[in-house]
């Protein structure tokens, strides 16, 4: 009786834990996307940074090792370095000896 006990709770510990790690993975594949797209704006105005996605690989690392946090907030951080490239290249559109 004890070891059914201990694998009806284990079986629905498992159940409930899933979905909350399937909408970890989701969350983060969608700020990688996005991350991307703002990386790729930066890349086709020619100012794509040097470490954007060597961030993002990084993130990939931290998300694999579970380190969920880690991994959201590197994402986050090569997101904005793709919106900071792209203001710099209209900012520098112009810029030119005077």
């Amino acid at each position: 009786m004890r070891i059914t006990t201990i694998f009806t709770r284990t079986a629905l510990l498992a159940l409930l834990l899933t979905p909350l790690s399937s909408i970890a993975g989701s969350a983060f594949d969608k700020a990688v996307k996005e991350a991307t797209v703002e990386i790729d704006k930066a890349k086709a105005a020619g100012y794509e940074w040097r470490d954007s996605r060597k961030i993002l690989e990084a993130a990939a690392k931290a998300e694999k090792a579970g380190d969920h946090k880690k991994a959201m907030k590197m994402v986050a951080e090569a997101k904005q370095q793709g919106i900071l490239a792209v203001a710099q290249a209209a900012q520098q559109k112009n810029a030119g000896p005077h």
